[in-house]
């Protein structure tokens, strides 16, 4: 059995390169086992869909036919909100299909689920929560007295910040 050669990182001829670069290939792999062949439909679902209808429905799996085009999009939604999703399946297959390119989604079908599944999907594609920004810490005095004389709030609190940080500092 030949050894196994470590993982090469991709090469980006002296560049930056974003954090995204690194893990598509793996987010396109298990975007595809579920048929989302464009994983911007996962990601970008609220933009797509608009934001009434995407806090009723979640897209689950997008199946194609073996003959013929166009595919299934098979969406969850709650049992109490399935009629009025079904009613604005035409609207959610046009945007859909907006985003493809091309009509990639011919049926839209719906999974219904009760209230508790359907908030446990909903919070699994949500994505991280965003946190409020709290307020800034206490500049200390001498800080403060140097920069009294800068007129920009927002350049005064980035300097207090600053200098809050290296007088705190613990030299070795």
């Amino acid at each position: 059995m030949a050894p196994q050669t470590p993982k090469r990182i991709p090469q980006t001829r002296g560049r930056f390169m974003q954090a995204g670069g690194f893990v598509s290939k793996r987010i396109r792999a298990a975007g595809e086992k579920r048929g989302f062949a464009e994983t911007r439909l996962l990601t970008h679902w609220a933009e797509i869909c608009g934001p009434e209808l995407a806090a009723l429905t979640v897209p689950v799996k997008v199946s194609y036919a073996r003959q013929g085009f166009g595919g299934t999009l098979i969406l969850s939604c709650e049992g109490a909100r399935a009629l009025e999703v079904q009613m604005q399946a035409e609207v959610i297959r046009t945007r859909v299909n907006a985003c493809y390119g091309y009509n990639a989604i011919r049926r839209i079908s719906l999974t219904q689920t009760d209230s508790a599944g359907f908030a446990e999907a909903q919070a699994r594609f949500a994505g991280p929560e965003v946190r409020q920004p709290t307020a800034p810490a206490p500049v200390p005095e001498a800080v403060a007295r140097q920069t009294e004389g800068v007129q920009s709030e927002a350049m005064r609190l980035a300097l207090g910040r600053l200098g809050t940080n290296i007088t705190s500092r613990k030299t070795v």
